[in-house]
């Protein structure tokens, strides 16, 4: 039942007509001396005149009496559902099987020393970390895998096909995915006496097909992107002698945003995103539950490297760090990854990156490793020796402010012996310490792949992060002020 009153303005209002009598007699009362001849025109005119703005303010009382029309009723609706896909939606192209599928069912066949079967399994996230029992809480057990760099294709495309902005009509989508497995498909063919078109072929069918469907035509591909599983440089070969494919020079991949674990950083379209790691929670309560566990662990070493010498190279600097760290004793910890040793992760280091404060992260053979996110997914503090083995990379996923979550020392000071690394590390305070091991750990949901179609309710995994970063771009490529080549 509504209430007698629903505004103030619909009261009654008992003066009204006591104002209207009185108004209509001093009307009266002016109007009578007009008929006198006396009176001259003009003064004529001027009373009509304010005659007139009385009839006016009469007449406004007299409407603000009439009560208005009912508001129309408010509908109040859910900001999580008009949210929940305001950045955009995706559509994922159905590309022929031969593309994605098929290339996993030949697992036996995408490296050439060996099986990649047991490292794709459980949808990219590779066989149970059985091993390490022991070191990680029971009940975090089963969100552990062996978990190989290369397999973000499978997991994007995993998370995608499930996504709640997910659309199957192509003409409601603000972007489009290429499911296209680019680094399991080249990957048998870099280490052998391979041809150009051989490490160019998938890549090459691919294009044909995407290039000939009607939204990628409408764009020219820049509302388009893709996953490459690997680093950017095994897809920029600039001549048919040099290393990798030539994918990303080819024209229908100009304008296309691609997600790669390492980028160009100067190339707009390439993405940098986090190499997998073998922590794939399963729940927010499973990275809540690491974050506690990590944030507790009492860590006995001041720094720790995992890794191996590359005695080919003249002044090897991975093997300047190891020397200094024998010379730092028990303040250092090694891991021996000479080989394949560490190619997917092992106990060791996991156990290493938990017992230490920092992890020495110099370049892998390119600028970036996988063990940069170990480390880190550990609550251990990244120590860089180059700018672009983070800083210019992740941008997205990592704090804005370096400081606040690593160390970085000039390398040539380390090769020159003007400094060594136990000192530099040595002058940071228990406090600083604790603060930038409490903002990698705040970071860690950034980091990592979640194990669940859904994602982690409200807090967003890398998966998330970057696909929130993809749709931003396209937006901003809507704006006015952005400049869209042919």
């Amino acid at each position: 039942m509504l209430p007698k009153s629903i505004h103030p303005s619909l009261e009654p209002q008992p003066k009204t007509l006591h104002n209207k009598a009185t108004l209509t007699s001093s009307i009266t009362s002016l109007l009578k001396p007009l008929s006198s001849p006396q009176i001259p025109r003009s003064w004529i005119f001027l009373t009509v005149l304010f005659v007139q703005i009385l009839l006016l303010c009469n007449l406004r009382m007299f409407s603000s009496s009439i009560p208005s029309p009912l508001p129309s009723p408010i509908v109040h609706h859910s900001s999580k559902a008009l949210d929940q896909c305001g950045s955009g939606k995706v559509f994922v192209y159905d590309l022929p099987q031969t593309f994605n599928y098929e290339i996993l069912q030949n697992c036996d066949n995408l490296n050439p020393w060996g099986s990649r079967c047991n490292s794709l399994s459980n949808n990219g996230f590779g066989q149970n970390a059985a091993a390490l029992a022991g070191i990680v809480p029971e009940d975090l057990l089963p969100a552990w895998h062996w978990t190989d760099q290369f397999v973000t294709e499978v997991i994007f495309h995993n998370r995608l096909l499930n996504h709640k902005c997910r659309v199957k009509e192509p003409e409601s989508a603000t972007a489009f995915y290429i499911p296209f497995y680019a680094g399991l498909a080249v990957g048998k063919y870099l280490w052998l006496n391979s041809t150009a078109d051989e490490r160019d072929r998938h890549c090459d069918m691919m294009l044909d097909w995407v290039m000939d469907q009607p939204y990628f035509k409408r764009s020219n591909g820049w509302d388009h992107f893709i996953t490459m599983g690997r680093i950017t440089w095994d897809f920029r070969r600039s001549s048919e002698r040099d290393w990798g494919s030539s994918c990303i020079y080819k024209p229908g991949l100009r304008n296309v945003t691609r997600l790669l674990i390492e980028r160009n950083p100067w190339d707009y379209f390439d993405v940098g995103v986090p190499y997998p790691t073998g922590f794939h929670p399963r729940s927010k309560s499973d990275v809540t539950r690491w974050q506690n566990f990590v944030h507790e662990r009492r860590r006995n070493a001041l720094f720790c490297f995992a890794g191996a010498p590359r005695r080919a190279f003249r002044q090897d600097f991975r093997g300047i760090l190891l020397s200094q760290c024998r010379d730092a004793g028990e303040s250092c910890r090694t891991v021996n990854c000479t080989g394949t040793r560490c190619s997917n992760g092992t106990s060791a280091i996991l156990e290493t990156f938990l017992d230490s404060d920092f992890c020495l992260q110099p370049r892998g053979d390119s600028f970036t490793r996988r063990s940069i996110f170990d480390c880190m997914v550990a609550g251990s503090i990244p120590v860089f020796f180059w700018r672009r083995s983070a800083y210019l990379q992740y941008e997205l996923f990592l704090p804005v402010e370096p400081g606040s979550y690593s160390v970085y020392i000039d390398r040539n000071a380390v090769k020159n012996g003007t400094v060594t690394v136990k000192n530099v590390l040595e002058k940071f305070s228990r406090e600083k310490v604790r603060q930038m091991r409490e903002k990698v750990i705040e970071y860690i949901p950034r980091l990592i792949y979640a194990n669940s179609k859904d994602g982690l309710d409200d807090m967003k995994d890398a998966f998330d992060v970057a696909i929130e970063g993809v749709l931003k771009r396209f937006k901003e490529q809507e704006q006015p002020m952005f400049h869209k080549w042919k």
